[in-house]
């Protein structure tokens, strides 16, 4: 992980980022009058916002902060410009780069530092040359008057949260089995603190999860229904959780239907991305002693053809007594957060956010740029959540929830099928999983921006920790 701290001046031997507007001055940084001459004109002239020199003992990079019409416009340009200026530094072999603030900009300043803190993430666990592979930079330390220390140590913790969501996304099954994604949120648990609760496929069967165990039975692998508990003596909502649903299929080759080709199967490690960012919020949130009663729920297992799997045709009872009539087998997520959504209503949620790549449906309408988001909780609440979205710039796309689509996922012999028509695939889905609440409630579809097959700037090829960033910032700002 790339270290982010605070110091209170620099020198002018390292190598430094100055986040400014055009008219800085650019003295005071041990530049030559032709150096200033140069990025003078590079900005004026060229309209560059972002300047690199080379002074062969460091760099000296100039970005511009390019102010437009909406300040989460501002910090994510500042992210996405980021990505660009980490080239530069892995290039040259910097090791360790200061951010200096010249114009007291907080937000922009953390925006910039969190994005290239992000572009140095790396899954390198497999690579026999690793070492040879790694990334130079180690550190990141921030000059800004504007900016507190508990403010940076924030950051620290919510990049380290995403980074690890980002690498549990990127195992793949041969190692992250139900059964050792449980255990990673133990470990995680222990580091973080919060507690952690795993339920063996014994206990899943007395507790008569007919979804999760439906999936599992094409697997030689058990599964597993995790309860992860945040619950610090501080918490505003002490008697009302807000719960986190996630769906961990570790691994979707669509069961008995089967995905219709081989490279269709090549990202499915990453069907386990809703459980990654479940977790990944736990341990952000902890680390941060941030004031808030949060329970995450993960049923876990993989999807395979294999055994004595499910087939369409078969009528399944799930955990809250309901039967549904299985006509896909690849529509196995929702089968699964359906136990995990009735037995959330234990608790007297004051709030549930189920996280899931739930649907192909989901990319078709928006692609890869954000979250399909739908749901019954309030407008105040579903609008703070878009302003979270906003500002980490993991944005959400609501659609509708009429109740028309509920007639797409009447059954003729059981009380719903797990399969919609050939349209709005996405808010069927979402139909499905409302039998199951009876509380206020919101699903992402993170099935686009979850894994990416090319790097979008600081959002890297490969999973992206899509919603931790989202939900501690929306768990911070409503505590």
């Amino acid at each position: 992980m790339t270290n982010i701290s605070k110091k209170s001046a620099i020198n002018n031997n390292e190598s430094v980022v100055l986040l400014c507007g055009k008219n800085n001055s650019f003295n005071n940084y041990g530049l030559s009058k032709v150096e200033i001459d140069f990025i003078k004109n590079e900005i004026n002239a060229k309209e560059k916002k972002s300047i690199c020199l080379n002074q062969l003992h460091r760099l000296f990079i100039v970005q511009l902060i390019d102010v437009k019409k909406e300040k989460y416009q501002t910090t994510e340009t500042l992210r996405k410009a980021s990505s660009t200026v980490h080239g530069w530094i892995t290039d040259a072999k910097v090791e360790n780069i200061t951010v200096v603030d010249a114009d007291g900009k907080a937000l922009e300043t953390l925006a910039f530092a969190e994005g290239l803190a992000l572009s140095n993430y790396q899954f390198l666990k497999y690579k026999k040359d690793r070492d040879k592979e790694r990334n130079s930079l180690k550190s990141i330390a921030i000059v800004s008057k504007s900016l507190n220390a508990k403010q940076i140590e924030e950051l620290n913790i919510v990049v380290e949260a995403t980074c690890i969501s980002r690498t549990l996304v990127n195992e793949p099954v041969n190692f992250l089995t139900a059964t050792q994604l449980s255990k990673e949120f133990q470990k995680m648990g222990k580091e973080a603190g919060f507690n952690v609760e795993v339920f063996n496929k014994e206990k899943i069967k007395a507790l008569k999860m007919g979804g999760l165990l439906a999936v599992n039975l094409g697997s030689i692998e058990p599964p597993t229904f995790s309860i992860m508990e945040y619950n610090p003596k501080n918490a505003k909502n002490k008697k009302q959780p807000i719960i986190l649903v996630g769906k961990g299929v570790v691994y979707d080759t669509g069961g008995v239907s089967l995905k219709p080709t081989p490279n269709s199967m090549d990202m499915m490690k990453c069907d386990m991305a809703g459980s990654a960012a479940v977790v990944g919020t736990l341990y952000a949130i902890a680390k941060a002693k941030l004031p808030v009663y949060v329970i995450g729920l993960v049923p876990a297992t993989d999807n395979r053809p294999g055994e004595n799997a499910y087939v369409p045709g078969d009528v399944i009872t799930m955990y809250n007594g309901m039967t549904v009539e299985m006509l896909n087998a690849d529509a196995e997520g929702r089968m699964i957060l359906a136990d995990a959504l009735a037995y959330a209503q234990k608790y007297n949620p004051k709030l549930v956010i189920d996280l899931a790549t739930l649907t192909g449906a989901a990319v078709a309408a928006i692609g890869t740029s954000g979250i399909v988001a739908m749901g019954t909780a309030d407008e105040r609440t579903k609008n703070k959540l878009k302003q979270s979205g906003n500002a980490v710039f993991e944005r959400l796309a609501e659609m509708p929830f009429w109740d028309d689509y509920d007639e797409l996922i009447k059954s003729d012999i059981a009380d719903m099928k797990n399969l919609g028509g050939p349209y709005a695939g996405s808010i069927t889905a979402g139909k499905f999983l409302a039998r199951y609440i009876n509380y206020p409630w919101m699903h992402f579809d993170i099935a686009g921006p979850a894994f990416l097959t090319t790097k979008d700037n600081y959002r890297l090829k490969g999973g992206t920790g899509v919603g931790v960033r989202l939900l501690f910032d929306f768990l911070k700002n409503n505590a």
